[in-house]
């Protein structure tokens, strides 16, 4: 025997929009079905037919029809809502897993992990894992800070940071430093190029075959380098380093070198080269604050993409690497722009000290 539905009444409106909806190709297949429903509903239909047509159960057409009852068409545009699945860690544990990560270490380490909260809290892994990543936990990572303790490290910074973003006229901006103690590293054994489905490799032993200091000078301006390397990085060596940047740069142009403040750049005889060659301007970083010198990040470049990987039978091959880097980056030369203002790191260092204030 039929379940009989008592017919529902709609207007004509809704009954051109249902039969729209039920015929629209384009339409989701959940929304036609909805629509053909209603219809089949107003047509007087039982309901045990109207969901054997479907291909759905009763309980789907009177939920259907009850909701076009109480909200009419735009009742059937949106899903049923659904009370979800009850969560199995309540909010306190939550917080206290929180609490714990933030506030405490294990007895034995000095950090947290996935396994070791887990076993501390009672819980899964899994767990553990959704929570630090809801809150943007990340226990095993730490970065390292060094906030300089410089008396002139405002006046150093401005003087800096004022060259960057506002060069003098007829000058070039340089920053200066020496990267020592480069080793010609040769493996032991040959590595395995790379190929599909596998990195290259390199044995983890090596011989050494000497070092040498490749001394260089960023132009801020152009981004090129002039590179001189040198066995070692005393004084006598940065003399004839500044000797080579004097013959490079023409005579017109002043040049204001940017450095840190290692004993080499200050030494009396430097000093004395410096009074004899008055276009030549020295800016010191604040101590501690090397990146403030740019020059160290192209050091970063240049030993990520040429030396780490590197392996050299001797020093003149190192050294011959390091000068065909530089000549290839001076073809193309891409400068490393300076953005922030002397205002907004001198807020990000008290900020810092605010916070380091507080811990102690």
């Amino acid at each position: 025997m039929w379940d009989i539905a008592p017919a529902m009444e709609i207007t004509s409106e809704q009954r051109e929009v249902l039969e729209r909806l039920s015929r629209g190709r384009n339409n989701p297949y959940k929304l036609v079905m909805r629509a053909r429903i209603i219809l089949a509903t107003a047509s007087g239909f039982s309901n045990n037919q109207i969901a054997r047509e479907n291909k759905t159960t009763r309980v789907t057409v009177n939920l259907w029809r009850k909701r076009f009852e109480v909200e009419g068409i735009k009742a059937l545009e949106r899903d049923a809502p659904r009370r979800g699945r009850i969560p199995r860690i309540s909010s306190k544990k939550v917080e206290k897993i929180v609490e714990a990560t933030l506030h405490s270490k294990p007895e034995t380490a000095t950090h947290w992990s996935v396994r070791t909260m887990a076993k501390a809290q009672g819980v899964s892994k899994a767990t553990i894992q959704r929570i630090w990543k809801a809150h943007g936990l990340k226990p095993h990572l730490v970065k390292t800070f060094k906030l300089s303790r410089d008396k002139l490290f405002i006046e150093k910074l401005r003087d800096v940071v004022g060259l960057y973003l506002n060069p003098p006229d007829k000058s070039m901006i340089l920053c200066v430093d020496e990267k020592s103690q480069i080793q010609a590293l040769d493996r032991t054994q040959p590595g395995l190029p790379l190929k599909k489905g596998r990195c290259g490799t390199m044995t983890h032993d090596y011989k050494r075959n000497g070092t040498t200091t490749l001394f260089a000078a960023l132009d801020v301006l152009e981004g090129k380098v002039m590179g001189y390397c040198l066995p070692r990085h005393r004084h006598q060596e940065f003399l004839k380093f500044l000797n080579h940047v004097n013959r490079q740069v023409p005579s017109s142009l002043e040049l204001h070198l940017i450095m840190d403040n290692y004993g080499t750049h200050k030494h009396p005889k430097v000093e004395e080269w410096k009074k004899r060659h008055p276009r030549f301007h020295f800016h010191f970083t604040p101590t501690s604050a090397s990146w403030l010198n740019l020059v160290e990040r192209w050091f970063r470049e240049i030993t990520d993409k040429r030396i780490r990987r590197g392996s050299f039978s001797s020093v003149a091959d190192l050294i011959q690497a390091i000068e065909q880097y530089i000549a290839e980056n001076n073809k193309n030369p891409k400068p490393f722009v300076w953005t922030a203002s002397a205002e907004m790191i001198l807020r990000k260092v008290k900020h810092c000290k605010e916070v380091l204030e507080t811990l102690h």
